[in-house]
């Protein structure tokens, strides 16, 4: 069990993760299936509701960028 600091950053850098990961398939997605309009909307989406909660996370807890 770490420090409140430690935890705080290892949850940032999951949650970052995790964005990345999707806007990465989301890029993927379209570039070999190419993405309907539906199907992309839904996709990015997602992506930028889980962008929002990384950025939201570490700006509650005043991390740099």
């Amino acid at each position: 069990m770490g420090s409140l600091i430690e935890r705080d950053k290892s949850e940032a850098k999951k949650k970052g993760l995790t964005a990345a990961a999707a806007w990465g398939g989301v890029g993927l997605w379209a570039a070999t299936l190419g993405l309907g309009p539906i199907t992309g909307v839904l996709g990015v989406a997602g992506a930028g509701y889980l962008t929002y909660r990384w950025f939201m996370f570490r700006a509650k807890r005043g991390m740099r960028f």
